[in-house]
């Protein structure tokens, strides 16, 4: 399947996954406040060229650092908060951030690879239609959410470029946000 095959416009909604895509995955462990965030390169062009094309453009991230009390919602809002401006001021944009505190053990239907978060985004903007829309992440996990939920997926290698050992594979790959987006562009 080709890329431009999907005839992307603003009917579109892009779901992207937040650490090893937006920002640097900590191994082992978490973002627990701004002074810890930072841009991967190349993140701020990339969201300008998604915010001309998509209609919706959403952040569905896993955060059971809350869950095992590393950090609460107020301490990850407030990163959330100066992400988002960070990229408006960009020239991009975010419409929603989803996340989900639970842990991995709790079987939460919010948690990825679960599509809770995508269903809450549709509950939130009705026009979105997942056979319309995107999921972009660098795990498994990332890959197997957009495919149960109805997506076409897409695996970014931010950080590295590891072997895919997910078994549902994504239908595109790209070794970083920037590359795929100005392969849509």
């Amino acid at each position: 399947m080709n890329l431009k095959d999907l005839d992307i416009d603003n009917t579109w909604s892009l779901f992207l996954d937040r650490d090893g895509v937006i920002n640097p995955r900590i191994e082992d462990g978490y973002v627990t406040k701004w002074e810890e965030f930072e841009l991967l390169p190349g993140v701020l062009e990339a969201l300008k060229i998604f915010s001309q094309i998509f209609g919706r453009i959403f952040i569905i991230t896993n955060q059971q650092g809350i869950g095992k009390g590393l950090m609460n919602k107020h301490m990850l809002e407030n990163i959330h908060e100066k992400m988002t401006t960070e990229i408006q001021k960009g020239g991009g944009r975010i419409d929603a951030i989803y996340y989900c505190p639970d842990l991995e053990e709790d079987s939460s239907p919010n948690r990825k690879p679960a599509p809770g978060m995508a269903f809450q985004a549709q509950h939130d903007y009705p026009e979105v239609i997942f056979s319309k829309s995107l999921m972009i992440g660098d795990t498994s996990t990332d890959i197997a959410f957009g495919r149960r939920a109805g997506m076409y997926t897409a695996l970014c290698f931010s950080q590295s470029f590891e072997e895919y050992k997910g078994q549902e594979k994504p239908h595109f790959v790209a070794k970083d946000l920037l590359s795929f987006a100005l392969s849509i562009k």
